[in-house]
Parts: structure tokens; sequence; C-alpha cells
């Protein structure tokens, strides 16, 4: 197998979900299913007190914001 560019693993990626729309149902699930585990993280984490000024607190010291 020739080496690939990380450009030829997106149109790869892309050209599977265009003829088999389950890998794209299978990347929506994977999406939503992270997008709930990190509101279930923070709403665990910040129960109580101010949600967005904490939430902005802890993503600043982690280095994402």
């Amino acid at each position: 197998m020739k080496s690939a560019k990380n450009i030829d693993y997106i149109r790869l990626h892309a050209e599977k979900i265009r003829k088999d729309s389950r890998h794209f149902a299978q990347q929506k699930m994977l999406i939503d299913s992270q997008i709930q585990a990190s509101r279930s993280f923070f709403q665990r984490k910040f129960s109580g007190k101010d949600f967005n000024t904490e939430a902005r607190k802890h993503l600043k010291g982690i280095g994402l914001l």
C-alpha cells in the first residue's frame, strides 16, 4: 500500500460516507454520545455553582479557551 497524506484519508472517508450512509449514521451517533458525555460531566462537576463561569474557568485552566 502506498503512503497517503491526511487529505487522502479525508477524501477516502468522504467517499465512503457518500457511498454508504451508514457510515454517516455511525459518526453522528459517536458525536452525539460525546456531546452527551461532556454535558453530563460538566453538569455533575459544576452543579450548584454558576455553571457558565465555572465551566469557562475549567476550560481556560486546561488550555481550551
